[in-house]
C-alpha cells in the first residue's frame, strides 16, 4: 500500500490486515499457551511498525527504526518459536527481505583456532542476509576467564554488521535472563545497538497442561480422564525436580509416554483398534521415574500426593 499525500487518510487496523499481520498475531494468540505479556509487546512492535511504515510513507520521517532484539528467559519458554512470528510480521511489513530465520550458536560463529572465527561468523550473517538471525544462548560468545577465545572476534564483527546491514538484517539475542544482563554489561556496544528487550516467563502448571494436551492432540493422542490427572501430577512434580525447561520438558514427557504406551499394547498381545492407539493412559504416565524422585524429595505438591494402586512400581 502506498500513501500518495499527507492529506491521505489511512486505516491502519486494514493495513495490518491487508499484510496479514494481523493474522500472525492472531496465529500467535490462538497456538501458544500463556506468554500474554510476550504477545502483548509482539502486538506493540508491530503497531509501531505499521505506524513507522505509514510514517514513510507520508514524509514524516526517514530513518528506518532500530530492530535488533533480546530474548531472555528460561529454556522452553518459546524464544525461538516467538522469533518466528516476529520474522512472519516484519516480512509483511516490509522490514526484511525474506521471511527466514537463521539459529545460531556459539558453534557456528566462534572458530577454534587463529583465523577460523571471521570466516564462520561472516558465513552466517551471510547465510541471515535479508532475514532474522537468532543468536541462542548469545552469553557463550563472551568468555572473559580466557584469553585465547575468540568470541570477543565474532562480537566485533556482529557489532559492525547489525550497524551497517541494518536496513537488512536483523539479530536477535536470547538466552538466560541473568547471564544475557552480564553478557550485556560486559559488552555495552551490543547492548546499546538492541532496541526491544522482551522478557519470557516460565509457564505456569495451568499453561504447562494446556501445551501438553494441545500437543498431543496434534500428534492424534487423547488422554482418558485419569491419565489427565496423572499427567496433571507429572507436570507440578516435574516442574520442581532438577533441569526442568518447561515446554521442552514437557514435549520429552509426551515423547516417552508415547514410547510406554507402544511397549504397553505390544506386550499385551491381541488386536489393537484405532482408539486403543490414540490413547494414553494412567499408567503411560504413572510409570516416569519422576514420580519416584519427586516423592524421595517428599516434595509432593499439595493435592498431589500419590494415590495408593496408582503409584509407580
Amino acid at each position: 500500500m502506498t500513501v500518495q499525500a499527507p492529506s491521505v487518510e489511512v486505516n491502519l487496523r486494514q493495513l495490518l490486515e491487508q499484510t496479514g499481520v494481523l493474522q500472525v498475531l492472531e496465529e500467535m494468540d490462538r497456538e501458544l499457551v500463556g506468554l500474554y505479556p510476550v504477545k502483548q509487546r509482539i502486538r506493540e512492535i508491530a503497531a509501531f511498525l505499521v505506524v513507522d511504515r505509514v510514517r514513510r510513507e507520508l514524509g514524516l520521517t526517514s530513518s528506518r527504526p532500530v530492530l535488533h532484539m533480546a530474548f531472555v528467559g528460561n529454556p522452553g519458554t518459546g524464544k525461538t518459536t516467538v522469533a518466528m512470528r516476529m520474522a512472519t510480521v516484519l516480512h509483511r511489513l516490509g522490514y526484511i527481505r525474506r521471511d527466514q530465520l537463521i539459529v545460531a550458536s556459539r558453534d557456528d560463529l566462534v572458530g577454534q583456532y587463529v583465523g577460523h572465527t571471521a570466516p564462520k561468523t561472516k558465513e552466517v550473517l551471510k547465510r541471515a542476509m535479508g532475514g532474522v538471525l537468532f543468536i541462542d544462548e548469545a552469553y557463550s560468545l563472551y568468555r572473559p576467564e580466557n584469553e585465547r577465545d575468540y568470541g570477543q572476534e565474532a562480537i566485533e564483527i556482529l557489532l559492525q554488521v547489525m550497524e551497517s546491514e541494518r536496513e537488512n538484517l536483523v539479530v536477535i539475542f536470547a538466552g538466560y535472563k541473568d547471564r544475557m544482563e552480564r553478557f550485556f554489561s560486559q559488552n555495552p556496544g551490543l547492548r546499546s545497538r538492541i532496541a526491544h528487550h522482551i522478557e519470557f516467563p516460565d509457564y505456569t502448571l495451568e499453561e504447562l497442561v494446556e501445551i501438553g494436551e494441545l500437543m498431543l492432540r496434534q500428534l492424534n493422542y487423547v488422554l482418558d480422564d485419569e491419565a489427565r490427572r496423572a499427567f496433571r501430577r507429572y507436570v507440578a512434580c516435574r516442574m520442581r525436580l532438577p533441569n526442568f525447561a518447561n515446554a521442552r520438558s514437557i514435549r520429552n514427557a509426551i515423547d516417552r509416554m508415547r514410547l510406554r504406551q507402544a511397549l504397553r499394547l505390544c506386550e499385551q498381545g491381541g488386536p489393537v483398534t484405532a482408539e486403543d492407539l490414540r490413547r494414553i493412559t494412567a499408567e503411560d504416565i504413572l510409570k516416569s521415574r519422576v514420580f519416584r524422585e519427586c516423592e524421595a524429595q517428599g516434595d509432593f505438591p499439595p493435592g498431589l500426593e500419590p494415590v495408593g494402586s496408582a503409584q509407580a512400581p
